[in-house]
């Protein structure tokens, strides 16, 4: 193959790679992490002492527990009574270790639900029961002597997780990200092989790959923060958009972490390879010195005296 052409193909396959690496650390992000019940929950714990959670949590589950009482009790005897004191007991039952554990199974069955509901073509809204909840915040009214609390229906409180209105379209997504996942790095890392394999100066070529990855690396940082400000803008009405930026931060965590890893290789390949090239550079040699030559006595250099005539043979016998 001519050196021109295996240039060209060589930085086509390259570019291709560098293309890939952000779109295939996205797809196994949602593949892997996401779509690992064990991973999300662990994600996920660490928002249970996250105050704008919390404050969140309450607001949610309060609201849901007054509905109940509500419909089931005569709201004007409870009006007065109980209704503060729900959401400062919601408030307080959020900071108790019972909330944490509660918080760990609640985000566990969620996600069961929604992963079965994307695998097995389940046509249902995705819910979640607050029941649970609602047990801890009525015996802790109860313990505070609060008038009425006894009275406090405990039903099964579905709250919507996942319309089923929209589960056609995630469910197609979350197949493509789940085959993407696997084939997209696979295919950034094949590209990149054969492009250095090709180049008649590799460790160029491998600077280049390590340069491209450092930058693919920062674009999806880049993309991480915009998606986090259109998703607190898309938000309806109602929602904590602290809350929410802790959800997005806590979820997206590994895939930043995994983007400034993808900077911070690439860089370091690149330092590498320039260092060894210029400490492998043959150094230029010096112009040659000559030794002075030594002095010369004066007597040596002296002019020779001629050579004496040969003598004749008569000037012999004489």
């Amino acid at each position: 193959m001519p050196p021109r052409l295996r240039s060209a193909l060589s930085a086509v396959l390259i570019a291709l790679s560098c293309l890939l690496v952000p779109f295939g650390a996205l797809a196994a992000w949602a593949a892997y992490g996401l779509a690992d019940t064990g991973r999300y929950v662990t994600a996920m714990a660490p928002l249970a002492t996250d105050p704008d959670v919390r404050e969140a949590v309450a607001d949610t589950v309060g609201d849901g527990i007054l509905r109940t009482v509500d419909e089931h009790v005569d709201v004007r005897a409870m009006h007065g009574s109980v209704r503060p004191f729900v959401r400062e007991a919601v408030r307080s039952f959020t900071q108790t270790r019972a909330f944490r554990v509660a918080w760990d199974t609640g985000n566990r069955v969620t996600h069961d639900a929604v992963l079965r509901a994307l695998r097995e073509g389940d046509e249902r809204d995705v819910t979640v029961d607050l029941a649970p909840v609602t047990v801890q915040v009525k015996r802790q009214l109860t313990h505070d002597h609060v008038p009425l609390a006894q009275r406090i229906p405990v039903e099964h409180t579905a709250v919507a997780v996942l319309p089923a209105g929209d589960l056609a379209v995630l469910r197609t997504g979350f197949h493509t990200l789940e085959v993407a996942g696997f084939w997209l790095p696979v295919a950034a890392a094949a590209c990149a092989a054969c492009g250095i394999g090709l180049a008649v100066r590799r460790r160029l070529a491998v600077a280049a790959t390590a340069v491209g990855t450092a930058l693919s690396g920062a674009l999806l940082v880049l993309a991480l923060d915009a998606g986090r400000r259109l998703t607190l803008d898309d938000l309806p009405a109602g929602f904590s958009h602290p809350a929410a930026g802790a959800v997005y931060d806590a979820l997206t965590g590994p895939l930043r972490t995994g983007a400034w890893m993808l900077c911070g290789a690439g860089l370091t390949v690149a330092l590498t390879t320039w260092l060894t090239r210029y400490l492998a550079r043959p150094r230029p040699l010096g112009r040659p010195q000559h030794p002075a030559p030594h002095p010369v006595p004066d007597h040596q250099t002296s002019t020779p005296a001629a050579p004496a005539p040969p003598q004749t043979p008569t000037q012999v016998r004489a």
